[in-house]
């Protein structure tokens, strides 16, 4: 039962980056303007303060292609949950997506006490803790291709 759950849980967080991934690809809109928006507003204030000068010195001279990049890795997250491939891999790459945009945005609630820090992550961390479950529980086997390939 546990198992099947879990698989529901993946399969379901697939298909929520597969519509987060979509609109960012199938449109240029994110690529070309919407994504430098949000790096404006990270770089301004919400980041972490270690984490700005990769934001603006690397991520924001290359913004399109990232852009782009982001809605890719989505998507392919996003295909690996449903589908059931590399699951590991991709909850790993997922895990490293969502550590990215916590530190992009942690300073969002401005200054207060730390628990609004961490509710205004409520966005991120879950999505980590899932995708940290999803690896450590072998989520791929249940219900999907990477079972069968460990099988044989």
């Amino acid at each position: 039962m546990r198992n099947r759950t879990i698989a529901l849980c993946r399969i379901l967080t697939g298909i929520f980056f597969l519509f987060f991934g979509e609109y960012k690809v199938a449109s240029g809109d994110f690529a070309h303007g919407g994504f430098q928006k949000y790096l404006a507003g990270y770089i301004g204030h919400d980041a972490v303060g270690f984490y700005r000068p990769v934001l603006s010195r690397f991520v924001l001279p290359h913004a399109v292609p990232l852009g782009y990049c982001v809605g890719i890795i989505e998507l392919l997250i996003a295909v690996s949950l449903v589908l059931v491939w590399h699951v590991r891999l991709f909850s790993v790459i997922g895990v490293l997506y969502m550590i990215n945009l916590a530190l992009a945005t942690w300073n969002a609630p401005g200054a207060g006490p730390v628990w609004r820090y961490f509710g205004n992550e409520l966005d991120h961390l879950p999505l980590l803790f899932l995708f940290l479950i999803f690896f450590a529980s072998r989520a791929g086997e249940t219900w999907g291709m990477d079972g069968r390939w460990s099988a044989a």
